[in-house]
This record gives C-alpha cells, sequence and structure tokens, in this order.
C-alpha cells in the first residue's frame, strides 16, 4: 500500500488508466475482428468499410500508447492486403 501522497497519486493514476486502455484495446479488437469476419465471409463492401474503421481505432491507439506504433502499422498493413485480396478477380 501506498503511504506517501505521490506514490497514492501514481496508484490512482495507474488505475485510471489501466481502466482506459483496457476499454480502448478491446474496442480495437473488436473492429479487427468485424474486418476478419468480413473476409471469411467474402463480403467486399462490408470489409472495405470495416476496414477504415478499424484503421481510424488502430492509429488512435497507437497514439494513446495503448498500442506499440509498429504493431498497429503491421495489423493495418495486414488487413489491408487481405481486403485488396478479396478485390482481385479469382
Amino acid at each position: 500500500m501506498a503511504n506517501h501522497p505521490s506514490a497514492e497519486k501514481r496508484n490512482r493514476q495507474r488505475i485510471t488508466r489501466t481502466v482506459r486502455n483496457r476499454a480502448v484495446s478491446s474496442a480495437v479488437r473488436t473492429f479487427v475482428k468485424r474486418v476478419r469476419a468480413a473476409i471469411e465471409a467474402k463480403n467486399q463492401g462490408e470489409a472495405k468499410t470495416a476496414l477504415q474503421v478499424a484503421i481510424v481505432q488502430l492509429d488512435k491507439a497507437a497514439s494513446k500508447g495503448v498500442l506499440h506504433v509498429k504493431a498497429a502499422s503491421r495489423t493495418i498493413s495486414r488487413l489491408s492486403a487481405q481486403v485488396h485480396a478479396l478485390t482481385k478477380p479469382a
């Protein structure tokens, strides 16, 4: 248990950040799942719109420090390549 005022404040900040980061990362996972579900269903239009939303959410999470910048970039790149592969004629 924190005994100094500064340590108590750091503990309060840790709790606040944990709740916020958990909410942001959960939302990001949900949006990425929507893109992957659309890709599995081979629904090109839905995949494109879901990808645009997911890109915004991933970039926001990376800018807030919830996700590493390169991890977000890698996820965007892989999802974009998969959606792009849907658009190509088989």
